[in-house]
């Protein structure tokens, strides 16, 4: 096996996924990239959600976590801050079921599972997207097919290669706690076939807000401590356009984040003295080529480095500190095959090598081969989509020394189906049974992890209706999806002692719901334009572990039983205004509902102002945010407070 994954990364290289599952070429005009993507949208066979550039310009999104907070289905946790940790869960699927694609390509770490969502900027990304289950993509990898939901990050595509000039952006943004962020973007294409852009990002923040801790009548005012951020990120890009049929596209990534840990607040001690460095850096490729007109074929590689350095301070003896490094080699061949109009068929396999280790002494060196073969067949016609595909996984485990987890293979089926009823009005039905291996955290970190895990499975089951339509000036799109989940041998972790605990499967979680979406717009006259965008979700996620357990059928720690949003924008010839309301109903820290574990419900209201200028060459943006307007206290995340009101300015400019 290890022969043959050296052969097949020889063969591809390292990567950048493609920007779509459809053959679109880098010369056609964004605007026609947006419309495909939100006829996508309707017609999809199961639940897809996508915020293009100009929605997050329009609605004033500010950075990663804002924007996830504006698609229905989704549970963020956020340590607070703009060095807190930020990572999100799909329908009380968990954390580690949900999936991030970067540019075609899945991100991983296969020491926690956890993709920290923070270390992506949002002044790079072309469009946001969240596929619930399956839709009616073929051209995709295996292993993109292997996650419940999937987070589509695409980046902004490069300028059209007839336009020879340099362009650059350039950004700096000035906030609350020190916050200070300089954005640079370069891209030129140097002939008619390769362009290629550079970008450099740099954040730094104190993070050091007030808060308060209420102890029955005695209030007290504090600050943040111990929670500074310094971090940084670049990127190249390359687009060769090799001929009509050809296309190689290209990307380095580095990311580097120094930042100070502050800890849970407490009400007579919140001191911290820990601290965490990350370092990222891959590269990736991906190749398409057209065979024949019926016959497409589409390559992807990719090498993956990542590297976390924790020391705590507090501790005179460093017992605790520990320094990880992980690696990936992945590659992948999508094979696309069109019979005619009606019929198409994919077949894909994947294949990644992972390993890990760290300083400790009980460190085992675990590495493991993961290989995904999946069979779709899509079947459409002017009114009905059907999808099905069958995803096989195997994942072969081994250690340097000690003893390895027991290897994992499975079959998972899913299908989905789209109809129009009636003009305008699309049903979508879908099911999708999947499952995730047990981390290298869970098998293997010593008093926690344990070699007999089993796997995670999940089953989903989702209904819904699309109706889109116009009146008057206006346009209307709205989306009504109930669903129904089960997770079976659910992973969670119990103490043994105060210093001990033990990963075993003893959980079983059933998830009824529903995500109601509406996105309007209304054209007064040509200078004016409202656009409003909302949404309703409801999750009833019950702990089933246990029938004779007191906390049965209680819902599951950080799953929001009611959350909405909604934003409304006015776009118009002086200053282009927006609004943003956030709303959560409370939540538990934990699956037994302790006392003291009640996470109160909170509201967050936001506005942003922003204007265009032309000048010299270019044009220059002025932007100013205002967040948690009214100043309210709330926590995410039990025990890590957020911040108040604070502001952001941007200065934008580009030529």
């Amino acid at each position: 096996m290890k022969i043959l994954s050296v052969i097949l990364i020889l063969l591809v290289g390292s990567v950048r996924g493609a920007a779509q599952t459809d053959t679109v070429m880098r010369h056609v005009q964004e605007v026609e990239v947006v419309e495909t993507h939100k006829h996508h949208a309707v017609t999809s066979t199961s639940p897809l959600y996508i915020m293009e550039r100009g929605d997050m310009l329009r609605l004033g999104v500010t950075d990663i976590a804002d924007a996830l907070h504006r698609l229905p289905g989704m549970t963020l946790r956020d340590y607070g801050g703009a060095g807190g940790m930020k990572t999100v869960s799909v329908r009380g699927f968990g954390t580690k079921h949900t999936g991030v694609s970067y540019d075609g390509v899945m991100l991983s770490d296969c020491q926690g599972g956890e993709i920290d969502l923070s270390r992506y900027s949002i002044e790079n990304v072309g469009s946001l997207s969240l596929v619930i289950g399956d839709n009616d993509d073929l051209f995709i990898p295996a292993r993109q097919a292997s996650a419940p939901a999937t987070i589509n990050i695409l980046t902004l595509s490069q300028r059209g290669t007839d336009d020879f000039s340099p362009h650059l952006t350039l950004q700096a943004k000035q906030g609350s706690f020190d916050y200070v962020s300089p954005y640079i973007k370069y891209e030129q294409s140097i002939n008619h076939h390769f362009s290629l852009s550079v970008v450099g990002e740099y954040v730094y923040a104190e993070n050091d807000y007030p808060y308060i801790i209420k102890n029955v009548t005695e209030k007290v005012h504090a600050h943040r401590n111990n929670s500074r951020m310094k971090a940084g990120h670049g990127e190249l890009n390359f687009n060769w356009q090799i001929n009509t049929s050809d296309r190689l596209i290209g990307k380095i990534y580095y990311y580097d984040n120094d930042r100070q840990l502050p800890g849970q607040v407490r009400y007579y001690s919140n001191i911290s003295h820990e601290t965490l460095r990350d370092r990222n850096a891959f590269g990736q490729l991906m190749f398409q080529k057209r065979l024949t007109p019926k016959l497409s074929l589409k390559l992807h590689g990719k090498f993956n480095w990542a590297a976390s350095f924790y020391d705590d301070g507090m501790v005179a003896s460093q017992v605790q500190d520990a320094d990880y490094w992980q690696r990936e080699y992945y590659t992948s061949a999508c094979l696309l095959y069109h019979m005619n109009d009606v019929w198409s068929f994919d077949y894909s396999a994947d294949y990644a090598y992972n390993n890990l280790n760290s300083s400790l002494p009980t460190d085992t060196r675990p590495f493991r081969h993961s290989l995904w073969q999946s069979a779709t067949a899509k079947f459409r016609t002017n009114r009905l989509t059907v999808m099905a595909r069958l995803l096989h996984s195997l994942h072969l485990n081994d250690v340097k020394s000690g003893v390895s987890a027991d290897d994992v293979k499975r079959l998972s089926p899913s299908i989905s189906a789209s109809f129009l009823l009636l003009p305008h009005l699309h049903l979508r039905a879908s099911y999708k049974e999947i499952f995730r291996a047990p981390t290298f955290n869970e098998n293997y970190f010593f008093h926690y992890g344990s070699i007999d895990l089993r796997p995670e499975r999940t089953e989903q089951l989702n209904l819904g209706v699309t109706w889109e339509g116009m009146w008057n000036s206006a346009d209307f799109r709205v989306t009504v999806d109930g669903y129904h989940n089960q997770v079976k041998d659910m992973i969670v972790a119990v103490p043994f002692n105060m210093f001990v605990w033990n990963c075993v499967n003893v959980g079983k979680v059933r998830v009824f719901g529903g995500d109601v979406k509406m996105d309007a717009a209304c054209r007064l006259n040509p200078q004016h334009v409202l656009t409003c965008s909302g949404y309703y979700s409801y999750q009833r996620a019950q702990n089933r572990s246990n029938p004779s357990s007191p906390f049965y059928n209680m819902q599951i720690a950080y799953t929001p039983e009611h959350s909405a949003s909604f934003s409304l924008a006015w776009e118009n010839p002086w200053v282009n205004i927006a609004s943003h309301l956030t709303v959560v109903s409370e939540r538990w820290s934990t699956n037994s509902h302790l006392e003291g574990t009640r996470v109160d419900g909170y509201y967050e209201l936001g506005a942003s102002a922003s204007r265009r200028f032309s000048l010299w060459r270019g044009m220059l943006e002025l932007r100013f945010d205002l967040k948690n307007l009214t100043d309210r206290q709330y926590e995410i995340v039990g025990s890590y407070p957020m911040p108040g009101r604070s502001y952001q300015f941007s200065f934008t400019y580009k030529f």
